[in-house]
């Protein structure tokens, strides 16, 4: 990846509805270099997606947390594939250090919530969990 893909990266990570006449203008390069760009970057799997972001008013969701994840032994690949498969877990990240996994969990109350937690703390293979609920976020870098 050279400047120009990073500069198209950055400005769709920002909005990515911008025209290609638009990410043309402000990178310097032709309408056709930038679709070609483009292209290439969701051919070779560096963007996956088009996405949008919808402010917390819209969300359905209340309560949202991360919960860090001690793993027992060697079963993290099947405690992942228990939390990818639950559709409050909107994320989930493996990490070094004294947590195996970081989840980023959104549910629609506290007793749903409490629900959700409980579900996770009997997967097979957690050994410890710590949560924290998010109050707010003061910046999004998604």
């Amino acid at each position: 990846m050279d400047d120009l893909d990073q500069e198209l990266l950055a400005a769709l990570r920002h909005n990515a509805r911008l025209p290609v006449s638009s990410l043309a203008a402000m990178t310097g390069a032709s309408r056709a270099t930038v679709t070609a760009r483009i292209e290439r970057m969701v051919e070779n799997g560096t963007i996956t997606a088009f996405t949008i972001k919808t402010g917390h008013e819209t969300r359905s969701a209340n309560v949202r947390a991360i919960i860090m994840i001690e793993v027992l032994g060697k079963m993290a690949d099947r405690v992942a594939d228990q939390l990818r498969g639950m559709p409050q877990v909107r994320a989930l990240h493996s990490t070094n250090g004294r947590w195996d996994f970081i989840a980023e969990l959104e549910d629609r109350d506290l007793v749903a919530f409490d629900e959700t937690l409980r579900r996770i703390r009997l997967i097979e293979g957690i050994n410890v969990t710590e949560t924290n609920i998010l109050l707010r976020s003061r910046k999004s870098s998604f």
